[in-house]
């Protein structure tokens, strides 16, 4: 189903075409078409400008709204095949993660839409004014990398209120009726954790951002604890680190002060044998951290992260879990198409990630995990 304001200007287009209204004749306001349609006044109002932009009607202020002498030719000319205006608002990005996507959906519009990209920084309070924008703008949809916040945008809600057509991406919102393209995080995590489990680990640290109103670090988290259930394990979650600040979108604190924060971590659980890395960059924080200690990874403590650099060129590498960037850039384009040509249907995809072995990762010495003084001196 088309967005609602689309719906009032092809009834009022229809009502012009079919002789109902005549030039110069006025078409009902504002508040009629609210009242008519049951539609909000700021979705009449852009029906209306949408009419006067393409010319179909002309507006007089204190008076009305009329159709133009000129609304066939004013038809013909809005009927004439248009690419789609989309927005895409992101959290921010870097080679990591997020970079891929934007490749993704650019390549995927190449030919079909233009695409405007907007950064929130992680802000719930710019991600709305960058909804306003864009909206006010008159883009037929966006695509969204939602703010690491625990509640969603009201300016959300009003999209699906006025179904217009916008696709979530890295997460969705509990009882939010969007279509959304995600990675299947709890089975990512379990995943991960299954792997550290067959090398012998059994005392797993999780370092992780400190945002933890977001989906995808919920879902990651259950994902820790489904695997520890199905093994009947106790997970020991004084063994999480979620304090990490300077890889939020807006850091709230600088990369040394979060290694000397992991330093302090790692000293005050002596038992640790490997350490799960909700991001890259958390991982490599974890890495100079351990370095500093006089440990080594993976003989000491094994590191294992989610995603890589796009572009990695060391010769050592962590054992990641890698997100398919451009399967979700590239699904989250095709369902946003399908609404704005009509299609209403929700659609809500998880897609699996790959485990890549790299060099982060060792077996657990049974010595090793009996006697960690002897380890770790």
């Amino acid at each position: 189903m088309k967005a609602l304001y689309e719906q009032v200007y092809a009834a009022i287009k229809k009502d012009i075409l079919s002789g109902k209204y005549k030039i110069d004749d006025r078409v009902p306001s504002e508040k009629e078409l609210s009242d008519q349609f049951k539609v909000s006044r700021i979705t009449s109002k852009r029906a209306l400008e949408s009419l006067e932009k393409d010319g179909i009607v002309y507006r007089q202020k204190g008076k009305g709204t009329f159709v133009s002498e000129k609304w066939e030719d004013a038809l013909m000319n809005a009927n004439k095949q248009k690419k789609p205006l989309i927005g895409l608002i992101l959290t921010d990005f870097d080679d990591t993660y997020g970079s891929k996507i934007i490749s993704s959906i650019e390549y995927a519009t190449s030919e079909t839409a233009f695409v405007i990209l907007k950064r929130s920084f992680g802000s719930p309070e710019k991600e709305e004014r960058l909804l306003k924008e864009l909206l006010s703008i008159e883009v037929d949809g966006i695509i969204i990398y939602p703010a690491q916040a625990e509640h969603y945008s009201s300016e959300i809600l009003k999209m699906v209120v006025d179904k217009f057509p916008f696709v979530l991406i890295d997460r969705s919102f509990k009882g939010v009726a969007a279509s959304s393209v995600s990675t299947d995080n709890v089975e990512a995590a379990k995943k991960g954790v299954e792997y550290l489990f067959k090398l012998g680990h059994k005392n797993i640290g999780v370092i992780s951002p400190n945002e933890m109103g977001t989906t995808t670090l919920q879902d990651r988290f259950s994902g820790i604890v489904e695997a520890y259930a199905e093994k009947e394990v106790i997970v020991n979650k004084n063994l999480w680190c979620t304090n990490i600040k300077s890889t939020l979108a807006e850091p709230k604190s600088t990369q040394e002060e979060d290694i000397k924060e992991i330093e302090q971590y790692i000293t005050n659980n002596p038992l640790l044998t490997a350490l799960f890395a909700f991001e890259y960059n958390i991982a490599r924080l974890a890495h100079q951290a351990v370095n500093n200690l006089g440990l080594h990874i993976p003989k000491d403590i094994s590191i294992i992260c989610f995603d890589e650099p796009a572009l990695n060129i060391e010769s050592w590498k962590f054992t990641r879990l890698v997100q398919n960037e451009e399967e979700i850039g590239k699904l989250a384009v095709k369902y946003l198409m399908d609404m704005i040509n009509g299609d209403d249907t929700i659609k809500q995809k998880k897609l699996s990630a790959s485990l890549i072995v790299g060099d982060s990762t060792a077996s657990v010495f049974e010595k090793m995990a009996q006697n960690p003084a002897a380890r770790r001196k």
